[in-house]
């Protein structure tokens, strides 16, 4: 175990020191409450991974603002929230030594519009997605909300953040020229797409102060045609050499209406180990690999490589919630189940209905039936979109 390069410590530019290499990385749970606040489900998942034996772990889409929320079941940091119930998770997610990041969201024009209001860099009308443009005054107050909930994030009890500037959301959508069509200073070229993202950046680690994790999560390429690519990637990793970032989470893939997710690939390795040993040569900052992984081996040779520094999976701590242990003792290929012909959002649907069942302490069930998964799945969120607008006010 001394020499196992998955069980090394990595100790951050800030001076925080993660105690393994394997970190559960961000999901959409779709755990909350529908009020923005988490539940005692949530808690107890977070809690079981976190005695699992990871290093890091990091709850996805955490919201500032509740009218650009991904989902009804999205935790909001605000002056709504409750703030006991967020401690809470804060203190079940860093038991054992883990640490709980915050991934600060905001969906941009993949805003759930039953209880928001969806708007992105340019105005979109496509098949399913539909948004208005943001302002240049709506721009200019982007990086203080973001650090309003980064501000948050840390008085409940969280150890660090994640920026979100992936897989199609607000930060990645001003990334992309695909759906980034502005011809002000945050249109264009990349150093003009990439703006708010440094300016979030900034924002976020003036209000935590120097000591605090920052990370960030970007695309290799969102693999859409004439989308985000890997050339502007590299360059976006090279400007955050120089910033106070902490960690870079490298992943791919797009949730926009009708495009696959990297995370459905059937492939049978890590997606974006050949980018990010590109990325390693523009950068010094610790990089997460995120994508792809179904064996210890694989992570071990991204670490031996020099592909990562840091190993991101989720769907694998759903198979195996104590998945770090496991690793400590054998180095079986994780039972991932194979789906025929799964629905648009199903297999998505299907473990995030398992999250609940590890939350209630019970194992993933391989038999729970996919068009089953989708319908509780739907059905939650309806129920939730009710709770959300009563809570939050929205009028669409």
């Amino acid at each position: 175990m001394q020499t196992d390069p998955l069980f090394q410590p990595l100790t951050l530019p800030c001076g925080v020191t993660l105690e393994n290499r394997l970190a559960k990385s961000a999901m959409s749970d779709s755990l909350g409450d529908g009020r923005g606040n988490p539940t005692e489900t949530q808690i107890r998942l977070y809690r079981r991974w976190a005695e699992g034996g990871l290093a890091l772990s990091i709850v996805g889409e955490v919201q500032g603002d509740p009218l650009a929320a991904e989902k009804p079941g999205n935790l909001v940091l605000g002056p709504l929230s409750d703030q006991t119930l967020l401690r809470q998770l804060a203190k079940a997610g860093t038991t054992n030594g883990a640490k709980l990041f915050a991934q600060l969201g905001h969906a941009g024009a993949m805003t759930h519009s039953p209880t928001g209001r969806p708007k992105g860099p340019s105005a979109l009308d496509l098949p399913g997605l539909r948004c208005a443009a943001l302002s240049l005054r709506e721009i200019a107050l982007l990086p203080s909300q973001f650090a309003q909930t980064a501000r948050i994030a840390k008085a409940v009890g969280f150890s660090g953040v994640q920026i979100h500037a992936a897989h199609g959301f607000l930060l990645s959508q001003f990334l992309s020229p695909l759906f980034n069509k502005r011809t002000d200073a945050y249109g264009g070229s990349i150093t003009n797409r990439s703006r708010l993202l440094f300016e979030v950046l900034g924002a976020v680690r003036a209000a935590v102060g120097h000591d605090f994790p920052i990370a960030i999560k970007i695309n290799a390429t969102d693999q859409l045609e004439g989308g985000f690519g890997e050339d502007d990637a590299l360059e976006v990793i090279a400007a955050l050499e120089h910033t106070s970032v902490d960690l870079i989470d490298i992943s791919g893939g797009t949730y926009f209406p009708g495009a696959q997710s990297a995370s459905d690939s059937v492939g049978s390795g890590p997606y974006f180990a050949e980018f990010s040993k590109a990325a390693r040569t523009e950068t010094s900052k610790p990089l997460m690999l995120t994508g792809g992984f179904k064996s210890a081996a694989q992570a071990i040779a991204a670490i031996q490589e020099g592909a990562a520094d840091m190993i991101g999976l989720a769907r694998a701590f759903v198979i195996d919630p104590a998945l770090p242990q496991t690793w400590h003792t054998g180095r079986t290929q994780l039972p991932f189940p194979r789906f025929a012909h799964p629905p648009e959002g199903g297999i998505t649907a299907w473990y995030t209905q398992q999250l609940i069942r590890l939350g209630q302490g019970l194992m993933p069930d391989p038999d729970a039936n996919l068009d089953d998964a989708l319908f509780a799945y739907n059905l939650r969120d309806n129920e939730r979109t009710h709770l959300w607008n009563a809570r939050f006010g929205n009028r669409p």
